[in-house]
């Protein structure tokens, strides 16, 4: 093996892995240099690589302690390797809970296997118990000859909560939507979080355990047109576009300027627009929202000023600089839209530490706040409709969804820089779906920055979209265990899987699951490392079935009893066709007229295996007694029949929740998204064509809920 491997290997990236088309895909050296300059390991040849890499070896053998240690065994002994000077036998050692308590004691070392005298130092196993409460704690060492060192010590369950509900005695489901497609009387052209209260109560009278939404991620407002919820400008935080606005309070002072005849005109137009204007909502929205602020500043009971600065308190400094980034894009974006990307901001402001920034805070205070209310207001509509679900008795209510990823140019990486892999993309490698591979422009997480840190800033993305949810789907969970990064510049096809600390970052998966009542789902679909599923499992994270995916080496569409019970069932999602268009082909129409297969060959190929497809479904669905034979045909129209077929074959499935799509139950046709297209597809900007005042009357919503709730019942 070469010394370019060898670090490379050392570092994560992935020397090989297996392609969807069964054939194993070496990392080329370009790959690989690409990779590990990002990485902060930039090597030229072999002399160099294997310089870097002795270096690094010798630096990880003399460290004193591990930058983290992630344990499941609460209360009892453990042994902790430590690196301490020749000849040492006794260490010191204190551990300060998460909640204030510490404990101490003095120990023997015992030597470990791999101990070397190639050092001063020898590695050394140092025995302690740990504390009996989960939590992430501290430990601290001393000794003779070595000056004090502390470390990290997470102390977490093996798996993550579950309800008790969702087993397959009492399997639940639910209904999942995209909250902005919602339409309403009341909305203002984009659903919002009113209408997700009232969507709530609608979907727990047909008897729904759960709602599930798209990210609710801040996107940027100077920039509203930039759709992608699975692009934000920061995870960590909402999207105020979603603020129901009349009901925030102080309303009725600026009753005037919403009764406007222009500004009426303005917000019928957004109101019954196709699709979702992301600009004019704004436009409407943030200056009332910015009056709304004046009235609560001038007139806010002692009660909500302390509520305000409760909600600042607890979300700390992750909130201060969030808005203070939002102050300084919304600065530098004035001077033109393409100045407003933080990397091309003078190199003063690009450094969140640095004194220019610190007085550009002080001098923009007022705006700063009124960002951090804009927060608050939306934090406390969104605890609404979660107080809506559990008033409606349901099992799991709001079950949220974490984008694999921020926007380069957003507040996640201008915050916290030194966690980014800012010069490479996450992506996917070629297969059936995309021929061509998928760059999604993403910066990820740098893994070896995520363990340098324990796992903080992804302890702190995890509480924030746990926050008023039951559920928790985590996109792309694959990222867990790798990641495909592509360097910059370079075509989807030319990237490599790199590690990440999957043990560590289960554990903070697993406690903040616990702490928080709130079941995770891993979507686990495209390119699966073998043996991940059966991790997952023993973790407690539910798998993400979709049911046009089941299928068998023969292309048979697995049984609904055949299904894993720690699951979640669909059968689409926003990056696939709805039921409709899938049998309808529409999904293959539009990549052809995009341009998004290699060749004429490769469309020709796909329309041919969904001919196939649809040939096997009909004869699942016939097996498992929910059509007669030949009651519908591969030619036949999309219909009631089989549309109510589908939601029955989804809910017999053996999955411990079932989830329809809204877009299914009102059998849309064209997909929410199409992956590969930016601004040639209205991703992220299509409506329901029926809106929430009729859903709970709609005969066709509730035939097709009754053959959801009917499978869920007779599997």
């Amino acid at each position: 093996m070469s010394a370019l491997d060898r670090l490379a290997e050392h570092v994560g990236i992935e020397l090989e892995f297996l392609a969807a088309t069964g054939e194993r895909r070496r990392t080329g050296p370009e790959v690989a240099r690409g990779l590990l300059a990002a990485m902060g390991v930039p090597v030229a040849g072999e002399s160099e690589a294997r310089a870097s890499l002795e270096r690094l070896e010798a630096e990880e053998a003399r460290r004193v302690l591990p930058a983290v240690i992630e344990t499941a065994a609460a209360g009892a002994r453990i042994a902790v390797p430590v690196c301490v000077p020749a000849g040492t036998d006794t260490l010191r050692w204190q551990i300060r809970e998460e909640g204030g308590a510490t404990r101490e004691g003095r120990v023997k070392l015992r030597r470990t296997k791999s101990a070397t005298s190639a050092y001063t130092e020898e590695r050394r196993n140092l025995r302690i118990p740990t504390p009996q409460s989960f939590g992430r704690h501290s430990l601290r060492i001393e000794g003779e000859g070595l000056a004090p060192a502390e470390t990290t010590l997470i102390v977490a369950p093996e798996r993550c909560w579950v309800p008790e509900g969702l087993t397959d005695a009492r399997p639940l489901w639910g209904i999942s939507i995209q909250l902005y497609q919602l339409r309403s009387a009341t909305n203002w052209g984009i659903g919002d979080f009113g209408d997700l209260k009232r969507f709530v109560a609608i979907a727990a009278d047909l008897g729904a355990a759960v709602v599930g939404l798209n990210p609710l991620h801040a996107m940027f407002l100077d920039d509203p047109g930039r759709a992608s919820p699975y692009s934000p400008a920061s995870r960590l935080f909402l999207n105020v576009l979603y603020i129901d606005v009349p009901a925030v309070p102080g309303f009725a002072a600026v009753r005037a300027l919403v009764g406007d005849t222009d500004f009426q005109a303005d917000l019928a137009v957004s109101r019954d627009a196709e699709l979702v204007d992301y600009a004019a909502v704004a436009r409407l929205k943030l200056p009332v929202l910015e009056r709304l602020h004046d009235v609560f500043r001038a007139e806010a009971s002692e009660g909500d000023r302390a509520a305000f600065a409760g909600f600042r308190r607890d979300q700390g400094e992750a909130l201060e600089r969030f808005c203070l980034f939002q102050a300084l894009r919304e600065r530098f974006a004035a001077d033109g839209p393409d100045q407003a990307d933080w990397q091309r901001w003078p190199n003063a402001f690009r450094d969140i530490d640095s004194a220019e920034v610190a007085l550009f805070a002080a001098e923009r205070r007022g705006r700063i706040d009124f960002f951090a209310w804009l927060q608050w207001i939306a934090d406390r509509q969104l605890a609404e409709a979660a107080a809506v679900a559990a008033d409606c008795g349901m099992e799991i209510g709001l079950y949220r969804d974490l984008a694999v990823g921020a926007d380069g140019g957003g507040a996640e990486s201008w915050a916290n820089p030194r966690t980014i892999l800012a010069s490479v993309h996450v992506g996917a490698p070629p297969d059936i779906l995309n021929p061509a591979g998928q760059d999604w422009g993403l910066p990820p997480f740098d893994p070896r920055a995520l363990r340098e840190e324990a796992y903080a800033g992804f302890a702190e993305l995890v509480r924030a979209n746990m926050r008023h949810a039951g559920g928790l789907r985590i996109d792309h969970v694959m990222a867990l265990q790798h990641l495909y990064l592509i360097p910059e510049g370079s075509p989807p096809a030319a990237g490599a899987y790199v590690a990440y600390p999957m043990d560590g970052l289960l554990a903070v998966l697993a406690l903040e699951s616990r702490r928080q009542r709130c079941l995770v789902v891993g979507e686990d679909l495209g390119t699966v490392p073998e043996g991940f599923r059966d991790r997952m499992q023993e973790a407690g994270i539910l798998s993400y079935r979709v049911t046009v995916f089941e299928r068998d080496a023969d292309g048979v569409f697995i049984a609904p009893e055949t299904y894993p019970p720690l699951a979640v069932a669909v059968l689409g999602s926003h990056d696939l066709a709805t039921l409709r268009g899938w049998w309808e082909g529409r999904d293959i129409d539009l990549k052809a007229g995009h341009g998004l297969y290699p060749d004429r060959d490769e469309e020709a190929g796909q329309r041919t295996q969904r001919q196939q497809e649809r040939i096997a479904f009909l004869e699942a669905l016939v097996a498992a007694d929910l059509l007669a034979e030949d009651e519908v045909g591969i030619g036949s129209p999309f219909d009631s029949r089989l549309a109510e077929a589908a939601h029955a074959f989804l809910g017999r499935t053996r999955s411990g929740l079932a989830v329809a799509q809204l877009e299914d139950l009102l059998c849309e046709g064209d997909q929410v998204n199409l992956p590969g297209t930016i601004d040639q597809h209205p991703n992220w900007r299509r409506k329901y064509h029926v809106a929430i005042e009729e859903i709970a009357d709609d005969a066709r919503v509730r035939a097709l809920v009754d053959a959801l709730a009917g499978g869920r019942r007779r599997g």
